[in-house]
């Protein structure tokens, strides 16, 4: 399933949302023009390390790089698909929450996830680079503030191609429980690289915590002010 629209149009326009967009590209296209491509000398100077972290945590380079690893990607498909998920849900987060409110919880969600690898992962040399982790944050609160929202799905069943208004409870929940699983698969295994699955659970699991904690109660500050 393909997500390309929800319903729900934000009552203002997402600021921060587009410019978090605009400097994901922005970054990527700096990777491979400074030849930060996978092997690169760049990569490795700014994307996120496990055990870099844990063998000198306090590290201002390694603190750095949990948030820089944040705006890099490993190739143009990995971009425009996180690209895609944050266009299509991160809107409505900020409409809910405000600007500022909706930027210190996408960086704390991308802080988590990479805390969520960090533990799940930490012998780990691989560097690790991708919004995914913050976006996944950003689909749990999603979930949680707009559980009747629906979202317009691309299903491709074999042969056959369709559109389809599907709740984003399914959506989101079908992600997340193919994220478990394999997230489940990988524990134990060998340090091959690959994607970073417990990133996206820890991020997810954040967003949901966050939006239970403080987002409804925004929301529905939110919703009187603009009634």
């Amino acid at each position: 399933m393909i997500p390309i629209r929800d319903e729900i149009k934000p009552r203002r326009f997402p600021l921060v949302n587009t410019l978090l967009i605009l400097a994901n590209v922005a970054v990527f296209a700096w990777q491979w023009l400074a030849g930060a491509g996978p092997g690169g000398s760049q990569l490795y100077q700014f994307a996120f390390i496990p055990s870099n972290f844990l063998a000198a945590p306090t590290d201002l380079g390694n603190l750095r790089n949990i948030f820089t690893a944040m705006f890099m990607h490993a190739g143009l498909l990995h971009l425009a698909g996180n690209m895609l998920y944050l266009w299509i849900f991160g809107d409505n987060v900020e409409d809910a929450w405000g600007h500022v409110g909706y930027l210190l919880f996408y960086l704390a969600g991308g802080v988590t996830a990479t805390l969520a690898h960090v533990f799940t992962n930490p012998t780990s040399v691989i560097p690790t680079v991708g919004a995914s982790g913050a976006i996944a944050a950003v689909l749990g609160a999603y979930l949680v503030l707009y559980p009747q929202s629906r979202v317009l799905t691309f299903i491709p069943i074999g042969y056959f191609m369709t559109l389809k208004l599907i709740p984003a409870a399914i959506v989101l929940g079908v992600w997340f429980i193919l994220q478990f699983f394999n997230g489940v698969l990988s524990l134990g295994g060998p340090d091959v690289g690959g994607t970073a699955f417990w990133a996206h659970i820890g991020g997810f699991l954040a967003g949901v915590l966050l939006a239970l904690l403080f987002g409804k109660r925004r929301n529905n500050r939110q919703q009187r002010r603009w009634s």
